[in-house]
């Protein structure tokens, strides 16, 4: 399958200088908007740009004010901004700069000035977005890390609450796992983790559902936009993945690897996400009393 060579947003009121922007980055996916509004629309998609040509020069709000949005903003500060004017000072250069603009192309276009440009920036996110993936998984277990968990985590708080969503919350615990370490070893004890976390991503459904490794071994699941009912279900399919691994068990209490589940979901009672993590962890607590291998 061909890698997708980058999406680039245009911001341009003039239909000349678009026409020639597009003719030029052909081999790359491009986003069209003609005031300083709809750029911040299209920043801000779920669909967003890997790259954003910016002239400052348009019609209401301008490319400084765009770019100062942009940059405060969680979602679109990493973009990377490339200003588009007729001719800059050195004045107007420092300004985008310490604006947080990575570059800047004068008109008239010169077209390989243009492509070699794009592709540099390109080639620079790209290996951010790559550094910045490899720090937030679990180096173990190859899913998502504590770091991970925590930003995604209070994103999906965060819009659960302004946008009176539901959110769902699993805290999963590997039962008996002290003894298992010690009388298997620790390299039964990783191999068992790694299977664990395995088969607990692969019982994800939507891809807005997150696995992440809580610590030791506990792990979580973060489940926007779905209600404590919905979750108990994704945590029983989790349950039973686990427990149809057949990992054995060294310890006489048990045959097999299992895992105890603690759920919780937002509701009146819980306004932050130290409650949401307490009533998961409580719940949890209360799953291992009952016996393990359950869900509560």
């Amino acid at each position: 399958m061909m890698q997708r060579k980058g999406r680039i947003l245009i911001a341009e009121d003039e239909m000349v200088n678009i026409k020639v922007l597009v003719a030029t980055l052909d081999e790359y996916e491009i986003v069209i908007a003609k005031t300083g509004e709809q750029a911040i629309i299209k920043a801000l998609s779920s669909q967003p740009p890997d790259l954003i040509l910016l002239d400052i020069n348009m019609p209401g709000m301008d490319g400084y004010e765009v770019c100062r949005i942009l940059k405060e903003k969680t979602e679109s500060e990493n973009i990377p901004i490339i200003f588009i004017t007729v001719q800059a000072s050195v004045e107007d250069e420092t300004k985008g700069l310490e604006m947080g603009a990575v570059d800047y192309i004068s008109k008239p276009f010169s077209p390989s000035i243009v492509r070699a440009r794009v592709a540099n920036h390109l080639e620079l996110k790209q290996q951010r977005d790559l550094l910045h993936q490899l720090n937030m998984i679990d180096p173990l277990t190859r899913i998502a890390n504590r770091r991970k968990l925590d930003e995604y985590l209070q994103t999906s708080f965060l819009h659960a609450h302004s946008s009176k969503s539901e959110l769902c919350l699993l805290m999963i615990d590997i039962d008996i796992f002290k003894k298992l370490n010690d009388l298997a070893g620790h390299d039964f004890g990783d191999e068992c983790l790694r299977q664990v976390a395995k088969s607990i991503d692969e019982s994800l459904s939507r891809n807005t559902d997150l696995a992440a490794r809580f610590g030791g071994e506990e792990f979580c699941v973060v489940l926007p936009n779905m209600s404590v009912q919905e979750g108990l279900l994704v945590a029983e399919r989790i349950r039973k993945n686990i427990e149809d691994l057949h990992l054995i068990h060294p310890d006489e209490e048990t045959d097999w690897v299992t895992v105890s589940i603690g759920c919780s979901a937002l509701d009146s009672s819980i306004h932050d996400l130290a409650n949401l993590f307490k009533k998961a962890d409580n719940n949890l607590y209360q799953a291992k009393e009952m016996g393990r291998n359950r869900v509560v």
